[in-house]
């Protein structure tokens, strides 16, 4: 079950939202606990006992950890062991066949029989819960929260649907209080219901849209330099709308229940810099990779070539986290050399000015990046690169050519235009922390839609204000209800998030 899906839309989440406002404030975790386990075996049942089997275990681990105490000897070796059992777990069900396939290919170059294993399927979700259970034993060593004995606030806080399957990534310490004393009012729920609508227009009419574009230009044989180039550009566009669309559709669900998880996106690709970016883009990965792996691996405190490796060590191991392949590894080794470069050169993560050539060189080097990360070998992403950097023939083929039409193309402009118009209003009205003396204030306001100026849609008592944010919301319903249209009319589009 997706959130764009008919059987979610018009079944689920009904039935689901009737029972909660039915239901008690001491029955709501409960509910939403239940709700989210059906929601998970929706997909696969099977799979619910290991996923059920991961959460008890952490559970526990955290009891044990709280129970030894803060950063002690004992705690910590109760850590090591939940921490190790995650990764166990995580491993096997991603990365086993990844292993097996290329241990094979070596062994096979020897002319010696390759081992046999049984395809092991990847149970949906696993990365993020797993991600989720050591952030909350790590946090319980750490003291930075106590561990829980509510069993059901737990389980609930691992399963909870809305960003279960793509995030963003929570942290217990974030959402215990919430899971406790959660306000519902019906300027939360018409909030989150906006930002729900606004996701789902990401995802149906953009993100949909370009992926048949993108999946042509990187399926082509022999593409030209321009056919390469449709291909990066649509691919790069229709990530962007996909994943920050799953994320707005999480965090609007969220919100009809009470919750506001944190801000997964800010405008990334306004980014002048690498750092930048990832301050902006997948933020509630970024900072886990930050919190929890290069702060382990000893952040910067081991001097400057520590530093560089510990930057370039996240970012690879942050490629791998998103699958079992060569070409995801590239990637991260990819943004992690220019964060180290970047930090050798010391260039500024919160720039004061829009510098376009500093833009532009950090949206070539995405982009790059996001061809790799797209194609499904290596092979393809070489016939990818040879195509754009050959500078050759600039026209699309005729199989490019063919199945390109006159929407498509449309959207593509929109999707960019809709990029740099919210990008540049983004970066001089609501600028990262360091770069203005206002900016920790502006970016601690829940932004309500991100692909829009947020200013339009908080609260304000002034009736121009009023009125824009009424006539926003009406279009993003009448796009919403456009979109319900297209919906019915295409074929299953899963978001691309659930293949991590």
């Amino acid at each position: 079950m997706v959130f764009s899906s008919n059987v979610f839309l018009f079944l689920f989440l009904p039935i689901f939202l009737g029972l909660y406002y039915l239901s008690g404030n001491r029955y709501r975790n409960l509910l939403l606990l239940v709700a989210s386990y059906v929601f998970y075996a929706w997909w696969r049942i099977d799979f619910l006992a290991l996923f059920a089997g991961v959460t008890l275990f952490n559970y526990w681990i955290g009891l044990k950890v709280g129970a030894a105490g803060v950063r002690t000897p004992a705690a910590k070796r109760w850590l090591l062991l939940g921490v190790v059992v995650d990764l166990a777990i995580l491993g096997y069900f991603k990365y086993a066949n990844f292993g097996v396939d290329s241990l094979n290919a070596i062994i096979a170059s020897f002319g010696l029989e390759p081992f046999i294993l049984t395809h092991i399927l990847l149970p949906i979700g696993i990365s993020f819960y797993v991600f989720e259970s050591i952030s909350y034993i790590i946090d319980v060593y750490r003291g930075d929260t106590p561990a829980t004995h509510n069993l059901i606030d737990f389980a609930a806080f691992v399963a909870i649907f809305p960003h279960l399957i793509a995030g963003p990534v929570l942290r217990f310490k974030d959402l215990a209080d919430q899971f406790n004393h959660r306000t519902h009012t019906l300027d939360k729920f018409s909030e989150g219901c906006t930002r729900f609508m606004q996701g789902f227009i990401k995802k149906v009419f953009i993100a949909d849209t370009l992926a048949v574009v993108a999946d042509h230009c990187f399926a082509l044989d022999n593409p030209s330099t321009g056919d390469a180039w449709l291909g990066a550009l649509a691919y790069t566009a229709q990530l962007y709308f996909d994943f920050s669309g799953y994320s707005d559709m999480a965090i609007g669900l969220g919100l009809m229940m009470g919750f506001r998880f944190m801000e997964n996106f800010k405008q990334p690709y306004i980014s002048q810099s690498i750092t930048e970016f990832w301050r902006r883009w997948h933020i509630s990965l970024s900072t886990w990779l930050r919190d929890y792996l290069y702060i382990s691996l000893g952040g910067n405190r081991g001097g400057t070539l520590m530093t560089y490796r510990n930057l370039f060590l996240t970012m690879l191991l942050g490629g791998l986290w998103h699958g079992a392949n060569f070409t995801y590894v590239i990637w991260g080794a990819w943004h992690g050399l220019w964060l180290a470069i970047e930090r050798a050169l010391g260039i500024d993560a919160a720039p004061r000015r829009f510098n376009p050539l500093k833009w532009a060189a950090t949206f070539l080097l995405v982009v790059i990046g996001w061809v790799i990360f797209r194609a499904e070998n290596l092979h393809v992403a070489m016939r990818m690169y040879q195509a754009m950097f050959s500078f050759g023939d600039w026209q699309l083929s005729e199989l490019g050519a063919a199945n390109l039409s006159a929407l498509q193309i449309a959207t593509l402009l929109i999707a960019y235009a809709t990029l740099a118009i919210c990008g540049l209003y983004d970066f001089y009205r609501q600028p990262l922390d360091g770069r203005a003396p206002q900016a920790k204030a502006a970016s601690a306001q829940p932004g309500l839609i991100e692909a829009v100026p947020s200013e339009v849609m908080v609260q304000s008592t002034t009736a121009s204000l009023d009125w824009s944010r009424t006539l926003l919301r009406a279009l993003v319903l009448l796009l919403f209800c456009a979109s319900l249209l297209k919906l019915s009319a295409q074929s299953y589009s899963p978001f691309l998030y659930f293949q991590f």
